[in-house]
Formats: structure tokens, C-alpha cells, sequence
């Protein structure tokens, strides 16, 4: 349970926040590539931490993340012309570049520097891995680039996705942390979705529904352990890292793709979800990327044109109470990923963590509620730079195990957790 001042805290994400400023401390996710194709294209609206931005690809490909609104009368450039290195504003023909610097107003002579003294907000737009990145915090503290993995394997091995959800940001994170409902929420699921089924650790997961957990600290984030009871006395791990401020990977199974999410603000009720799948060492089969296209696994079906679901809030997220009772679906929602977004949207927009009853499963969710907090105040008291910001945290990766029961997994699976360039995954 939280006070109210410290779900406040955690869930506000603003530019005048603690945590709003955290947040733009980090390289965050911003657009998907495919949403800007080529160089010219129609620009596309963007809400991040609260903000309202427009992205767009100029004549030359450069990217720009700017502020939406013309600094002349405050007309959305969305409906702005992108053409000649710029985005023209169309009421009055003000033009702005990638950085978000005016380059043009044809009603002032250009001799007088008028344009010169006219800057929008403007934020840094990087490609890789099929991810727009997006850095929104103070230029002079800019960090490198971010190295998940994901993001830097060849392109035949990796696939990324995203998807609107209707909540804040936090409690969708917080589901991704927790090992202990996918006994329960997914078992309908485990040995039919084609991104999961066939591998052992599915019959731990349905035959223990009472794992242990062990958290320790780790250099960026936190290390999740869930155990549950294997054969010959032995304990089937599954580890999860979590990466501050919002990324986790979910552990393996079997040799299917190593998948995980980025949970980013738009505002604090609601958040995007990007949901990722690769593998290692070899290209992603034709099978796993049609899967993976039409929302198996851990990614959603989206309205066509759009990335809002389509079993959503508005049509109660298409329940089917028959297969609910016969133990198809065991929530009655089909698909892994709309089954986690229905209840973390049915808790409200903002949950009331004051409210809450915690048990012993939910130690990952607390622990990581106070490193999220000692660092936003520490950043906000001491300007102390926050774990996940230095790209070596991001070289992680997430595990199952079998392991004895006098082995910490910690140790034991010390080199599993780690980024090996070259080698697979180490799964069950």
C-alpha cells in the first residue's frame, strides 16, 4: 500500500514533475520507423510525458520531434505542408526545421532577423532497430544511445510492435513484473499461442501456481526471480530484469523468440505499450513474424491504420463468456496481450495504490515502486543521474533455469543474464 503522495509521485510523468523528470533522463521510444517512411512524408502527431509534438522526415531524411503548435497564433502543424527541408505551417507560411529553429516567415523581411529569434521545442529523433528514440531532457546531459538488444540485432531477427493503452503508465509496468499471474490469466494460453507453446516450462507454470519470489538489486533496475517446483526436487526459475525506468523481458521458453515491453507516458492516463520479440542468433521464421503480425504472443491486433486495439474498452474488449467457462481463455479475452490490458485498464485510469492489499508475490512490484522513488527524489534533490541511463544496464537479458535448491539463481545464472553476442537465449 501507498500513500497517496507517493502514488502521486509515482504516477505523475508532467514537465514539472519528479517523475516526469526522470523520465527525460533516458532515451525513450517514440515512434516505430514505419510510421515516417520517407523523406516528405505527412507528419505524424506525438504525446509524450504530456507534451504535444509533431514528428517529422525532412528532404534529406533527417528526423525532427518538435512542438505541434506554430509559435505564431498556435495552429497544429499537422496540418503543415513538409516540403524543402521544413515544415510549413499553413495559415500564415511559417516554416520550422527538424530542430524546431523557424527558417522562414515570409511576411518579414529577412534582413531582420525576425525568424532567427523564433525556436520551437525541439528534441532529438534517432533511428535504430526499427524504433524512433527520442531523448527530452536537458541538452548537456544527453546520454548515449540505448543497446537492448533487440534494437541491434539484424533486422530478419527482430520485430517490434505497439499499441495504445488506456491507463497510466505505472500499473501497466507493474503487470510486467509480475511472474505470478500468468498461472492463472494465461494458462488458456501457455501450450496453444504459437509464440509459446511446446516448451517445458509450461507445465511448471501451470502445475505450480504458487511460485516464490527473490528480487535483488542489479545496476540498472532490479533482477526477478519466480520459483516454482520441477522434477527431481530440482526449481524451475524464470528471471526477470527490469530496467528503470519501464523495461522488462520476459523470460523464455523454449527456443521461441525472447520478447519484452517499454511501457511510455503519453499522459498520466494513459501510456504506449511497445512490445518486442527477437532472437539472438537466428532470423525470425516467416511462421513467428506472421504470428507476431497478427497479434499472437505478447503483441495485440490493432485497428487497421491505427494502434489502438482492437479488443478494446469500447466493445468490453470482445469477452466471450463461453470460452471463458470452458477454459479456453481463462479471463474469456482472447490473446496474451489484451488479456494483461483489460484488467491493468479496469483498475482506472490512475489505480488507487492506497487501497491495495500486497502479498508476498508482489515484492517485485514494491521494490521497484522505492528505487523508482529514491531516484526521482535524488535526481530532483541531488541531480544524481539515475540507474538505467548508462547503456551498460541495458545489456541484459531475461532467463529460465533449472536449477538445485541450495544455487541462488543470482550466481547461477549470472552469465544467462547477460547480453553474449553469438549465443542463444538459455531457456526450458
Amino acid at each position: 500500500m501507498l500513500r497517496k503522495e507517493q502514488n502521486d509521485l509515482l504516477t505523475q510523468t508532467g514537465p514539472t514533475t519528479p517523475m516526469g523528470a526522470m523520465f527525460r533522463s533516458y532515451w525513450i521510444p517514440a515512434l516505430l520507423a514505419e510510421e515516417l517512411p520517407e523523406n516528405d512524408c505527412p507528419p505524424v502527431r506525438v504525446k509524450l510525458l504530456s507534451e504535444s509534438l509533431l514528428a517529422f522526415r525532412d528532404t534529406e531524411g533527417r528526423y525532427g520531434l518538435i512542438s505541434e503548435f506554430c509559435a505564431h497564433r498556435g495552429v497544429s502543424l499537422w496540418f503543415g505542408r513538409n516540403e524543402e527541408n521544413g515544415i510549413r505551417c499553413p495559415y500564415h507560411g511559417w516554416k520550422y526545421d527538424v530542430t524546431g529553429q523557424c527558417v522562414d516567415v515570409p511576411s518579414e523581411p529577412s534582413e531582420n532577423g525576425f525568424c532567427s529569434r523564433i525556436k520551437l521545442t525541439g528534441y532529438p529523433l534517432v533511428k535504430q532497430g526499427g524504433v524512433l528514440w527520442t531523448y527530452m531532457g536537458p541538452r548537456d546531459k544527453q546520454p548515449p544511445l540505448p543497446e537492448f538488444e533487440f534494437s541491434l540485432v539484424p533486422p530478419e531477427q527482430t520485430y517490434t510492435s505497439k499499441r495504445l493503452q488506456e491507463c497510466n503508465w505505472l500499473q501497466a509496468m507493474e503487470g510486467g513484473i509480475d511472474s505470478s499471474h500468468v498461472s492463472w490469466l494465461h494458462r488458456g494460453n501457455l501450450n496453444s499461442d504459437p509464440l509459446f507453446k511446446g516448451a517445458k516450462g509450461n507445465q511448471y507454470n501451470l502445475n505450480d501456481t504458487k511460485p516464490v519470489f527473490e528480487v535483488v538489486p542489479s545496476d540498472g533496475g532490479l533482477l526477478i526471480g519466480a520459483r516454482r517446483n520441477a522434477e527431481d526436487g530440482k526449481f524451475y526459475w524464470r528471471i526477470t530484469p527490469w530496467v528503470m525506468p519501464c523495461f522488462t523481458m520476459v523470460p523464455p521458453r523454449g527456443d521461441h523468440p525472447v520478447h519484452g515491453h517499454f511501457w511510455i507516458p503519453i499522459d498520466d492516463e494513459s501510456c504506449w505499450a511497445w512490445s518486442f520479440d527477437y532472437h539472438p542468433v537466428r532470423a525470425l521464421s516467416k511462421t513467428e513474424r506472421d504470428a507476431m503480425v497478427a497479434g499472437k504472443g505478447i503483441h495485440v491486433a490493432t485497428i487497421p491504420g491505427t494502434y489502438i486495439p482492437l479488443a478494446n474498452k469500447s466493445n468490453n474488449y470482445l469477452m466471450d463468456r463461453d470460452s471463458q467457462k470452458a477454459g479456453h481463455a481463462y479471463s474469456g479475452i482472447d490473446g496474451i496481450g489484451m488479456q494483461d490490458a483489460s484488467l491493468q485498464e479496469s483498475m482506472g485510469p490512475i489505480c488507487d495504490r492506497t487501497r491495495e492489499n500486497l502479498s508476498s508475490t508482489d515484492n517485485g512490484i514494491v521494490m521497484a515502486r522505492m528505487r523508482l522513488m529514491k531516484a526521482a527524489k535524488a535526481l530532483a534533490e541531488k541531480g544524481e543521474v539515475p540507474p538505467g541511463v548508462d547503456p551498460a544496464h541495458h545489456r541484459v537479458r531475461s532467463a529460465a533455469v533449472i536449477l538445485a535448491p541450495d544455487q541462488l539463481f543470482k550466481d547461477a545464472a549470472r552469465d544467462a543474464l547477460t547480453v553474449r553476442p553469438g549465443k542463444a537465449q538459455t531457456s526450458v
